[in-house]
């Protein structure tokens, strides 16, 4: 029989392969902003001369801090800017101290601290159109070490693109931790006398007689400042992990973990010791306070765990025994501060809340404002204005009338993204 040859199903995988090779491939990319890993030696960043900059715009605003007519606003791990707020309707940005490595500030008479990695730094602010370096006390704040190598481990905020789809924003990926790129070291409201200066809830540095009181994740450190221009330091204390905000009211120190709330006499100022410690589910934990009560916003979030979402009012008229008198849910609150009876909240991408908190087992029924477009993270009630921080910058309100805010003022941030 005569065989038949059917060239088609040659001809076919001919033009399959043709058009394959011509085809072209199509791949995923997925862009990130994260926090890559970068190691210094601290001899290279000591040699670095530190001279104020003119005066720069904001760009990733972390942490705000008053003394007298002045507001300093950080860069997280860049510097400082200072500003003269005389008038908050129109504040003047004046200069930019750049100082690497730098999360938290504190101000006492003429002198501000500030950390520089390992460091602690003492600047003469007398003549703020000059001003000085006066100390720098060496390795104090070594949870920076990388203690393998003795470099300085720092986190530099980067834009990654990858195609791999396993990447995800907020956790552990490929050995390299992602995170929100405005995510603050965290700035808290010091009580104390008219020679030191006003932070945020969220600070990790504050002043109380004559000492400087630094936290970071594990430890409490204390600094004698009684020679505002010379301070020294004086000892570590272990505050177990987790540690985020300090607090000083009268001689004592609060201090918001994620876990909890510690309480320290700090009547001996160079030797804190712990009163106790209040419990909680595990969030990220800001604290203001009064003579009666502590005000301790909870919420969840990428650095935050799989925490709640509420304002827990907790009766502390025995220091030794603070129990919780009542929570308020929340949406997703950040800083708070106090101002006589009315407690303002960041509620993040939320808002701004206002709250009358004198009767505390009613404080959902007393608010008084929520201001949606004001997103805010932390915030000061100062003399002679509320300073409110967030992902677009730095406004300030006249509050006299706290349940009517008037804005006065915004500096906003050059290139602001929502992260909160």
């Amino acid at each position: 029989m005569k065989s038949f040859y059917n060239p088609f199903p040659l001809l076919l995988l001919f033009v399959i392969l043709a058009f394959s090779s011509c085809q072209d491939e199509v791949t995923n990319s997925y862009t990130y902003h994260t926090m890559m890993p970068v190691y210094y030696e601290m001899s290279d960043i000591r040699a670095r001369t530190i001279t104020t900059e003119p005066a720069m715009p904001l760009d990733n605003p972390g942490k705000i801090y008053i003394y007298e007519d002045y507001l300093f606003i950080n860069e997280p791990t860049k510097g400082i800017h200072i500003l003269n707020n005389e008038d908050p309707a129109h504040p003047v940005n004046l200069s930019f101290i750049p100082i690497a490595g730098n999360v938290d500030m504190a101000v006492n008479g003429n002198i501000l601290y500030a950390d520089n990695y390992v460091d602690l730094l003492a600047f003469d602010l007398s003549n703020i159109d000059n001003i000085k370096l006066t100390k720098r006390v060496e390795d104090v704040f070594t949870h920076m070490y990388y203690h393998e190598t003795g470099e300085i481990i720092t986190f530099k905020d980067t834009v990654l693109t990858t195609e791999n789809p396993g990447w995800e924003r907020g956790g552990w990926q490929q050995g390299v931790w992602m995170m929100d790129s405005r995510m603050s070291f965290s700035a808290n409201l010091s009580a104390a006398s008219q020679s030191y200066g006003t932070g945020g809830s969220m600070a990790r540095f504050t002043l109380s007689n004559k000492h400087l009181y630094a936290v970071d994740e594990t430890t409490l450190r204390v600094f004698d400042v009684a020679n505002p221009s010379d301070p020294s330091f004086v000892k570590p204390i272990d505050l177990g992990w987790g540690i985020e905000t300090i607090f000083p009211f009268q001689d004592k120190l609060f201090i918001g973990s994620n876990v909890g709330m510690h309480i320290y006499d700090a009547s001996t100022p160079n030797s804190p010791t712990r009163m106790a410690v209040y419990e909680h589910v595990q969030a990220c934990d800001p604290v203001v306070v009064n003579s009666d009560h502590a005000f301790v916003t909870l919420r969840n979030g990428n650095a935050c765990w799989n925490g709640v979402n509420e304002l827990q009012v907790i009766d502390i008229k025995n220091l030794y025994n603070p129990t919780l008198k009542k929570a308020y849910p929340m949406l997703n609150p950040h800083g708070l501060g106090l101002a006589g009876q009315y407690l303002y909240i960041a509620e993040g991408i939320h808002g701004l809340k206002s709250f009358n908190v004198n009767d505390v087992m009613a404080i959902d029924q007393n608010q008084l404002e929520f201001l949606t477009s004001q997103k805010s993270v932390d915030l000061i009630p100062g003399p002679k204005s509320l300073i409110v921080i967030g992902p677009d910058g730095v406004c300030q309100f006249d509050y006299s009338n706290p349940a009517k805010l008037q804005k006065l003022s915004c500096i906003q941030v050059k290139n602001p993204i929502n992260v909160y």
